[in-house]
């Protein structure tokens, strides 16, 4: 249920990040609001998550997953150019993510 969870505040915080690119600097109403639902939202389930899994496991996968998905909603939906390099930074992202759960994750 722990990794339900973590997966929950993951498709928050990816959809508050992605609203926030519509906000125009916090301007428009509605996805200014979505942003910040989306945060509140992905906050209270990653410390529900918190109480099961080690934070350092948590946060990684919160945060690695959160950044390759942005970055790949960026490049396929909202014309950013996919690069080499960019595509090289979000297999390193999830490597280290895997690399940090083999360390030590429960």
């Amino acid at each position: 249920m722990p990794y339900v969870l973590l997966a929950a505040a993951i498709a928050a915080e990816v959809a508050g990040t992605t609203a926030m690119k519509f906000s125009d600097g916090f301007t428009r109403l509605w996805p200014s609001l979505l942003t910040v639902v989306g945060y509140v939202v992905a906050f209270g389930l990653l410390s529900v998550t918190l109480k099961s899994l080690e934070v350092g496991t948590a946060y990684a996968i919160w945060a690695g997953v959160g950044t390759a998905a942005v970055a790949a909603i960026g490049m396929l939906f909202l014309g950013e150019p996919a690069t080499a390099v960019k595509l090289l930074g979000i297999v390193l992202v999830i490597a280290g993510v895997v690399l940090l759960n083999l360390g030590g994750a429960h």
